[in-house]
């Protein structure tokens, strides 16, 4: 029986979620709700709650408390650092990234949200929107998360008046005309109390749409993965030193796109040789076929020389390839980008070192301006580059596939990521 549930529970659907607002706006404490009313925090989690709760003097419990690990945002209320939580219900496995709010946190929610299929944007019912929302939209339409939620929080301090509501509502659509996201939700929450966050509210009779909960265990995400254009970046080439598996060559790896079949032709970048799948092995044993995000092992008819960085494909839909890239990138270093300096760059598998060659545009990301007359880029800032790699890169666009698409710098010297980087 534990066998059959632990094997349900693995094959349940994994959705990312992340959270982003304003500072006081109420992230940690939805988080903790969503936790504590699904019945998914341990017994002795709640009591290291309750005693921490307890030094505030308020006689409440903290449900942000939950999120907020580290000292120092205990100690000031707020979010500093991501952090990660685990929790399951019977329909979905989730993953939330807490984010943090502040504009100097703003590598922080990149981080955090750059995986995530859903975004919670939380607006405080009283203040309505703001400049942090419009910059925490902008980022999460920059890095191509699929569906918003924007979370209007605290309705018990507006009288849970149906107006305050509306009026947000009309305001982030006026927003959502300049950001590139298609599917956008609205939900009138009380963090604190519970108001449609896991159950539905009473004192929100007007509110006749889902609660959070069920949105997040409902809403569609199986397409959000590219799965027609077939990229399988190789990690690792298997070898076993084994009799019984004398001629055994397997590429292993995760697919980042499309849907992989035994038979099927494929091709090798940058080589460009052809074989044939001779075979597709996962955990469990070998399959006739596998898709992304799997992690398999892929075996091919011919002996050809791949190594980590190569990419296997179908002929189905090519990848872009060049050396002149031009990207996005939020900036994670405290030391300034060097026009002209030399980087390290990750891209899927693949390693190899590039150029900046040039600032198009520096983008404020509250008045979603470009300025293109300051070229310096600093710590959380935003602005389009180009690079020029030291060997042809093949990727796509981000928009196209957020696998392939995407890039990181990294400081030779010291080894640090400085940037994330979207290919345009």
């Amino acid at each position: 029986m534990s066998e059959d549930y632990n094997r349900g529970y693995l094959d349940m659907e994994l959705l990312r979620f992340t959270t982003a607002g304003s500072v006081d706006d109420g992230k940690s404490t939805l988080i903790g709700r969503l936790l504590y009313d699904s019945k998914a925090i341990f017994e002795d989690q709640m009591e290291a709650i309750e005693k921490a709760s307890l030094k505030t003097g308020d006689g409440e419990v903290n449900l942000a408390l939950l999120t907020d690990g580290l000292r120092a945002e205990r100690e000031q209320g707020i979010t500093i650092d991501v952090a990660y939580r685990y929790f399951a219900t019977p329909k979905r496995k989730f993953i939330i990234a807490d984010t943090p709010g502040h504009v100097q946190y703003t590598r922080n929610m990149v981080t955090g949200a750059s995986t995530a299929n859903v975004a919670l944007i939380l607006v405080d019912a009283r203040n309505g929107i703001i400049e942090q929302t419009l910059r925490h939209a902008f980022i999460a339409s920059l890095l191509q998360i699929p569906h918003i939620i924007v979370c209007i929080n605290k309705m018990d301090l507006v009288d849970y008046k149906e107006g305050a509501f509306d009026d947000i509502k009309s305001g982030f659509d006026k927003i959502a005309t300049k950001l590139d996201v298609h599917d956008i939700r609205f939900v009138p929450i009380s963090a604190k109390l519970g108001d449609n966050v896991v159950d539905r509210s009473e004192n929100m009779d007007w509110y006749d749409g889902p609660t959070l909960m069920y949105l997040l265990e409902n809403i569609h995400i199986a397409s959000d993965i590219n799965h027609v254009d077939t990229r399988f970046p190789v990690q690792y080439v298997i070898r076993p030193m084994k009799e019984e598996y004398h001629d055994y060559r397997g590429y292993a790896g995760r697919i980042e796109g499309g849907v992989f079949h035994k038979g099927d032709k494929v091709q090798v970048l940058p080589s460009g040789l052809k074989s044939k799948i001779s075979s597709i092995d996962i955990f469990e044993g070998s399959t006739e076929e596998a898709f992304a995000p799997q992690s398999v092992t892929i075996s091919l008819e011919d002996d050809i020389d791949i190594s980590r960085g190569d990419l296997i494909i179908k002929d189905n839909g090519l990848p872009q390839s060049g050396q002149d890239i031009e990207m996005m990138i939020c900036w994670f270093d405290e030391k300034p980008m060097i026009l002209g300096g030399k980087y390290a760059v990750k891209h899927t598998t693949n390693d190899l070192r590039c150029v900046i060659r040039d600032v198009k545009y520096r983008i404020d990301v509250n008045t979603l301006e470009h300025d293109t007359e300051n070229k310096k880029i600093g710590l959380n800032d935003i602005a389009k580059i180009t690079i020029k790699t030291t060997k042809p890169l093949f990727y796509d666009t981000y928009r196209k596939n957020r696998k392939t698409g995407s890039i990181i710098l990294i400081d030779e010297a010291t080894n640090n990521t400085v940037a994330a980087g979207m290919i345009m």
